[in-house]
């Protein structure tokens, strides 16, 4: 565990402020920012994102429909929208995939909880107490 990963999972579970995850995001070099952006794709990818995640984590995100993150979530093939997404390079672009990363993975983490990681998991991220940003 790291703690770019530790500060992910706290983002998707909403114990730490997304304002507070874009600044710690924004202040990274370049070539850092799109290293956490394939680590989050990756993130979403485990815990069994799927296209229908697209409109509530675009919601979630508070990205507009017609911003490029969120025209790409929620076309068919998630995996390749998410490298595609991953990829993108103007610096507001990788701020809207950030936000739009870190809400996907919520959105599906929290359903893997409830299906898959019912009751006593291994997970070290599920081990802590969960947020649900709608309510904060």
């Amino acid at each position: 565990m790291t703690r770019r990963d530790v500060i992910l999972n706290e983002l998707a579970q909403g114990l730490r402020p997304m304002q507070e995850g874009v600044e710690w995001f924004d202040a990274l070099p370049q070539e850092k920012q799109y290293e956490v952006l394939r680590h989050l794709s990756h993130h979403c990818l485990q815990a069994r994102a799927v296209e229908e995640d697209g409109p509530e984590s675009i919601r979630r995100a508070g990205l507009r429909p017609t911003h490029t993150p969120a025209v790409l979530i929620t076309r068919s093939r998630i995996d390749q929208q998410l490298r595609k997404i991953a990829g993108l390079t103007p610096v507001d672009e990788r701020r809207k995939a950030f936000r739009l990363l870190v809400a996907l993975l919520a959105v599906a983490d929290a359903r893997r909880r409830v299906t898959f990681c019912r009751g006593d998991c291994g997970h070290w991220w599920h081990q802590r107490p969960v947020v649900d940003p709608a309510e904060g």
